[in-house]
């Protein structure tokens, strides 16, 4: 039994000294080609997941920044227009006070026209109607005096 224990004590002994040397030195992988190429499959899948999500952000990016510059592009474009629209309108008020003032000028001189053109023919009635009555009076004066003449010689007969 002693020499049973004396070798069990060596075996433990040599177990020992084995044991720190397994642990000091690791078993060197195996590398399995197989292994390594799935390996690499799953890498540059990971790698081409990761780029799809960069193209849908960039897309995502470039959608947003074309709605903002349409957006842009519709401000500036409806600026614009109200400020036409603006413009025209302070246009034609400036338009219509200057056909205002050329309408008021026309008619003042419309008036001056007519009553110019009243005067003359109050003028013109007045002249003619002195020409009749100076005419109707000679006309009357010498039917008068014709009258008379020819009663002068009737009362002399």
């Amino acid at each position: 039994m002693v020499i049973q224990k004396e070798q069990v004590k060596r075996a433990v002994k040599q177990a020992e000294e084995q044991a720190p040397k397994l642990e000091s030195k690791a078993p060197e992988p195996v590398m399995d080609p197989l292994a390594e190429l799935l390996g690499q499959a799953q890498n540059a899948y990971a790698a081409y997941e990761e780029a799809q999500r960069q193209v849908a952000g960039a897309y995502k990016d470039r959608e947003q920044q074309a709605e903002k510059t349409y957006k842009q592009a519709e401000q500036q474009a409806n600026n614009a227009c109200e400020e036409a629209m603006e413009q025209a309108l302070r246009d034609r008020e400036k338009a219509e006070q200057q056909a205002k003032k050329v309408f008021e000028k026309a008619r003042e001189k419309g008036m001056e026209v007519y009553q110019e053109s009243v005067r003359q023919a109050l003028e013109v009635r007045k002249q003619t109607i002195g020409q009749a009555w100076r005419a109707s009076k000679e006309s009357g004066e010498q039917a008068w005096t014709m009258f008379q003449g020819n009663n002068k010689g009737a009362e002399g007969n």
